[in-house]
């Protein structure tokens, strides 16, 4: 099976700064455009927020999994702790 992916071309706003880093990277490349360099930082981006996702979910998956005593418990504790830091 071969997947063929196709170019879309299109208009995206960025500040100075940024374009000046983005065309200094595709440079150093040795490539003209910055295309690759934000393809690739989209790619980036897009997969770390997949991980965020999945972080959140894992987190509020944990919620209730503790009793009312043994969060009392250790609330209780923690503030002991803590007291002693000072």
């Amino acid at each position: 099976m071969h997947v063929i992916m196709e170019a879309m071309r299109t208009t995206i706003e960025m500040n100075p700064e940024h374009r000046a880093r983005i065309l200094e990277l595709a440079a150093n490349r040795g490539e003209k455009g910055f295309s690759t360099v934000v393809a690739e930082a989209l790619e980036l981006y897009l997969e770390a927020q997949k991980g965020r996702t999945r972080a959140i979910r894992s987190a509020l998956a944990l919620k209730g999994s503790m009793s009312e005593t043994e969060a009392a418990g250790l609330a209780s504790q923690t503030q002991r702790i803590r007291a002693g830091w000072r």
